[in-house]
């Protein structure tokens, strides 16, 4: 496969389709250049139109790097305005991971700085196997940490935040776990397994409660407790104008009658 390129395949099953996307570009550690940016983000703009899909598995190639961050030998030749163009490329790398309709998974082994930090942090849930380090190094080559960044607070707090993006020193996968960035930490010989047991349990839920349950929490992240639950009411309203909460509670209710 070449280098720089950005895969899709879509895998069935009985509840629907899971998209597996892997950032190919292994020998740079699947580093995030400009052109790669723009790559990542079609085809996470493609995933729109995929019928039924359920979930998003999202990798990079190898086993040395989920992403080892932005291009160094792009970074070098940055301008004001070029700078501008590749930060807001990697947010639209983000945003489109955080704007996809269906649940994505950070498949994560290896190497997951910088960008890929980001990245990940952009994910519903990370899956990361023993082998990850994390870490935001942008400030040890003269630059801040921006763009999906600002997410990092939310999910490890305030003060291990700066302390990432003030030393750029990296994390062993244990302490990022310890500090609340990974939903499962696993051995490396356990990742793929783990990520296809949350893949199951995603798909074989209500597919219209869960679109709804991920536009419900990224709205959380922007509004006020008392806004939040509001929405939450508005959310649950909608969801009861369908068939699918009874059609699901039926399946369940008639699953315990038969292992009575």
């Amino acid at each position: 496969m070449s280098e720089g390129t950005v895969s899709t395949r879509i895998e069935s099953h009985p509840g629907g389709n899971v998209a597996h996307v892997t950032i190919n570009r292994e020998k740079k550690l699947n580093a995030l250049s400009h052109d790669q940016a723009v790559r990542f983000i079609e085809a996470f703009d493609a995933l729109h139109d995929v019928e039924d899909l359920r979930a998003v598995v999202l990798s990079g190639a190898g086993e040395r790097a989920f992403m080892g961050g932005a291009d160094v030998q792009e970074l070098r030749h940055l301008d004001a305005e070029s700078g501008r163009a590749f930060i807001e490329a990697v947010h639209g790398v983000c945003d489109s991971v955080r704007s996809c309709p269906v649940p994505v998974i950070g498949r994560i082994n290896g190497f997951c700085l910088g960008a890929g930090m980001e990245l990940a942090a952009a994910c519903d849930v990370r899956i990361v196997s023993k082998r990850a380090v994390f870490g935001m190094p942008e400030v040890q080559v003269g630059l801040p940490s921006v763009v999906e960044a600002a997410l990092l607070p939310m999910l490890i707090g305030w003060g291990k935040t700066r302390w990432l993006v003030l030393t750029g020193e990296t994390i062993t996968s244990e302490v990022a776990n310890e500090w609340g960035f990974i939903e499962s930490l696993v051995d490396d010989d356990e990742l793929d397994a783990t990520v296809a047991k949350t893949v199951a349990s995603i798909v074989q839920a209500a597919p219209l409660a869960v679109r709804a349950q991920k536009r419900l929490t990224r709205r959380w992240e922007t509004h006020s407790i008392d806004d939040a639950i509001q929405l939450g009411i508005d959310t649950f309203e909608n969801a009861c104008r369908t068939d699918e909460p009874r059609r699901y509670v039926d399946a369940m209710l008639e699953r315990h009658r038969q292992n009575k």
